[in-house]
């Protein structure tokens, strides 16, 4: 019996090692996977002709949580029009970064924080879906600002 014994411990120890080793890998794995899509989509949108003299007031939001990153992006990726020319794989890189940062979410955050407030510029876009290129052009361009935000912060992507 103490054969046995002294044969689990270190096997379990080795166990618990393991398993803690394997969680930062998997954080730079989602952190390298945000960021080559987040870049991807950069370039997309720098190659995007948006009208001449297109400028933002500050402010993209809060992007101090996961929850508030996957809530923005989505909101602004549902208000651009899919009649624009050229946005459907920029849409489709939205969406695709988007639902891997809520899988990460999902995965990474066991406790249920409170829903993220819609920040005041996407509430404003949101209140003026009749006005659809502009609308369309203005999330374009926070998602842009969003997005290199997003890459300056990635350790956020740790914070429920």
């Amino acid at each position: 019996m103490y054969c046995s014994l002294a044969f689990l411990l270190p096997l379990l120890h080795l166990l618990s090692i393991c398993t803690a080793a394997s969680l930062p890998m998997e954080v730079v794995k989602v952190k390298s996977n945000v960021k080559q899509l987040s870049e991807q989509l950069l370039v997309r949108l720098k190659n995007f002709q948006f009208p001449a003299g297109r400028t933002l007031s500050p402010a993209a939001g809060d992007l101090d949580r996961l929850s508030a990153t996957v809530m923005i992006l989505d909101g602004y990726n549902s208000l651009i029009s899919d009649t624009l020319n050229g946005v459907s794989q920029i849409k489709a890189d939205i969406s695709c970064l988007t639902r891997h940062l809520d899988q990460w979410r999902q995965g990474h955050c066991n406790k249920q924080r409170p829903k993220p407030s819609v920040p005041e510029p996407l509430q404003k876009l949101q209140s003026h879906k009749d006005l659809i290129d502009t609308v369309s052009f203005e999330a374009l361009l926070r998602v842009k600002e969003i997005l290199v935000v997003l890459l300056k912060n990635l350790d956020n992507l740790e914070i429920c």
